[in-house]
């Protein structure tokens, strides 16, 4: 078995056997007579990260989130529900969220599963201090059981 696959590395180190996914796609792309059509339908990152090699691509990761109109960054958000990985727990997440959002359509509301608990967190805030503020918003409500600040990556409009 070892002499199996020494070969096969040794044939493939001397022929170059190695295939870019880039030409898989435009061989895929050929048409021909009586051959079918194949149609590929990727997003233009896929293609921009096939076009580059691996350290261009390492750096344009924060170029395609500004691409899209937003970028990632390291900020706050008011945590209004914790529970279990139940499904009761996913419903109940649902559940605020879905009234946060009817109470405060200015905030913008995740409800995810971050493993082992499902999560509702609030809110995209640079600093602390908006954090706080939105908090003492929904303490002031008073329909939430569990309400502070977590850090977070946050979700902001780039610039």
């Amino acid at each position: 078995m070892k002499k199996f696959f020494g070969i096969c590395f040794f044939l493939i180190a001397q022929f170059g056997m190695g295939v870019s996914a880039q030409s898989i796609i435009e061989h895929l792309q050929k048409d021909g007579a009586g051959l079918g059509t194949i149609t590929i339908h990727q997003d233009n990152d896929i293609a921009a990260l096939l076009s580059s090699d691996l350290a261009a691509s390492m750096g344009s990761q924060s170029k395609s989130a500004s691409n899209k109109g937003t970028l990632k960054k390291q900020g706050y958000r008011v945590q209004v529900y914790v529970g279990s990985n139940t499904r009761a727990s996913k419903n109940e997440a649902s559940r605020v969220a879905s009234e946060v959002r009817s109470k405060f359509p200015e905030l913008t509301v995740y409800a995810m599963f971050n493993p082992p608990r499902w999560l509702c967190r609030v809110g995209d805030f640079r600093t602390i201090e908006e954090a706080h503020a939105a908090m003492r918003e929904l303490r002031r409500e008073g329909n939430f059981r569990e309400v502070s600040v977590v850090k977070d990556q946050i979700v902001i409009p780039a610039e």
